[in-house]
């Protein structure tokens, strides 16, 4: 880095080692936010289930409300906010998420009745929305273009490294205290470990540091795997993008896999707890999902760069569903276990493929308004899939059926994600209807 790029970067600029491209510390730094944002958020959901059902006698459906709720206002924060982080940045946005994130997570312990539950669930979910998902994957997408998949293997490693660490923790601190005892705990950690972060390390774009994508020009002409300038700083308005075939598909296919994969996991605890023996054990099966998670990622992070990302979120998807079925269809622990983790190797790149997807099609420039819309398609379907599950299994005392159709519905997501191509590069930069901004045939080179 240079001069000006210390002097007009976050405090972490002037202090990290300047031979490395910062990209890969603000990549790191957003790991970070994942583990403790989305590890408290998203992976201490199914932890509190049961809990909240035994403390006050609720049924699984009337909990199964909270995830939902969490989910579904997740998702229209997403909508809203994708634009603003477009126009203005997300670090004041993620400042205030990240501290009411800590608060009302921190509050789940101390509801007594329904409505305070949902009304925690709430204020959460829009802190989820303004302090992660968008916000998050906007800024590795402005920082990374050849490079992306990678970066954003390691920056979502923490959403499944908050799995692997905070579930057995929150676990063990509802043995030792109850909820009291652990969710006060969880949110000071939210607020000490995420405010300096994006205090002092984040950079919401390179162009502020006098840098460019990757740290390196791109170069004048893509491949179809390796995105143009042009096809990359092309701007959309989300009415453009909704009138192509490739919207839909990410849309409704990442709608119906998270409908599946969100259902399962939030009632994965609750449903393993009697095969396992114990709220511990079973617990402990988020830590092994998540940490096939994490070395399924950082695998595909290497490689999905050079790959048809369509076909690779189609096998992932088909993986999962199978992993599913097999497991409500085993009652042999050590194949649970194994299966679990097979579970585990597709759900943190199901996420990573719809981010990685958005911007290959829709570019960077206008990815927070696009990648608003999918991702609260994606919101919508996490919120439908617990209250979806909870309710047949109310019905049938078994979570044979609902978790069989979790699968079909995956299975259906595999089809339709393989109707989202990319935009051609040639038509992406000649035909007059795609309108690249001044200067798109290379992005700027750095002063290095």
């Amino acid at each position: 880095m240079n001069a000006t790029a210390v002097s007009n970067g976050p405090l972490a600029a002037r202090l990290l080692p300047q031979r490395v491209f910062y990209g890969w510390y603000v990549a790191i730094a957003c790991g970070v936010l994942m583990f403790v944002g989305v590890g408290v958020g998203y992976y201490g959901l199914p932890i509190f289930l049961k809990p909240l059902k035994e403390e006050h006698g609720w049924s699984t459906t009337a909990v199964s409300w909270a995830p939902t709720i969490y989910f579904l206002v997740a998702g229209v924060t997403s909508f809203l906010i994708g634009p603003i982080i477009d126009r203005r940045g997300p670090i004041l946005l993620m400042t205030v998420g990240m501290i009411v994130n800590g608060i009302s997570g921190a509050a789940i312990g101390l509801v007594n009745e329904l409505w305070q539950l949902y009304f925690v669930y709430f204020i959460f979910a829009l802190a989820y929305g303004l302090s992660s998902g968008v916000a998050v994957n906007a800024i590795m997408t402005r920082w990374f273009v050849r490079k992306r998949a990678l970066a954003m293997s390691i920056s979502s490693t923490g959403v499944s490294l908050g799995g692997v660490v905070i579930s057995p923790i929150a676990s063990k601190l509802i043995d030792i205290g109850g909820l009291q005892l652990a969710t006060p705990i969880l949110g000071a950690l939210v607020i000490v470990a995420g405010l300096p972060v994006i205090l002092f390390v984040l950079a919401w774009d390179p162009k502020q540091m006098g840098l460019v994508p990757d740290g390196a020009p791109a170069p004048a002409k893509g491949t179809p795997l390796q995105l143009s300038a042009a096809t990359q700083l092309r701007p959309w308005t989300r009415l453009e993008a909704m009138r192509t075939v490739s919207f839909w598909a990410l849309f409704i296919s990442f709608l119906l896999v998270l409908i599946a994969q969100t259902g399962y996991i939030i009632h994965q605890v609750s449903f393993l707890e009697e095969r396992l023996g114990s709220r511990s054990e079973a617990a402990f099966t988020i830590s092994v999902t998540a940490l096939g998670s994490i070395i399924a990622r950082l695998a595909v992070g290497i490689f999905a760069d050079n790959m048809d990302r369509r076909l690779l979120s189609a096998a992932l998807f088909v993986i999962q569903g199978t992993a599913v079925l097999l497991i409500i269809h085993t009652q042999n622990i050590a194949a649970t276990w194994a299966l679990t983790l097979l579970f585990g190797f597709t759900i943190g790149n199901v996420y990573m493929m719809q981010s990685l997807m958005v911007g290959e099609i829709f570019g960077m420039v206008s990815f927070g308004a696009v990648f608003g819309l999918i991702s609260m398609a994606g919101q919508l379907g996490s919120s439908l899939g617990p209250i979806g599950v909870g309710f047949l299994h109310d019905q049938g005392d078994s979570y044979t059926i609902p978790f069989t159709v979790t699968a079909v519905l995956t299975y259906v997501a595999a089809a339709i994600v393989l109707l989202a191509r990319p935009v051609p590069l040639l038509r992406a930069a000649t035909d007059p209807e795609v309108e690249p901004r001044p200067g798109a045939d290379a992005l700027p080179a750095a002063s290095v």
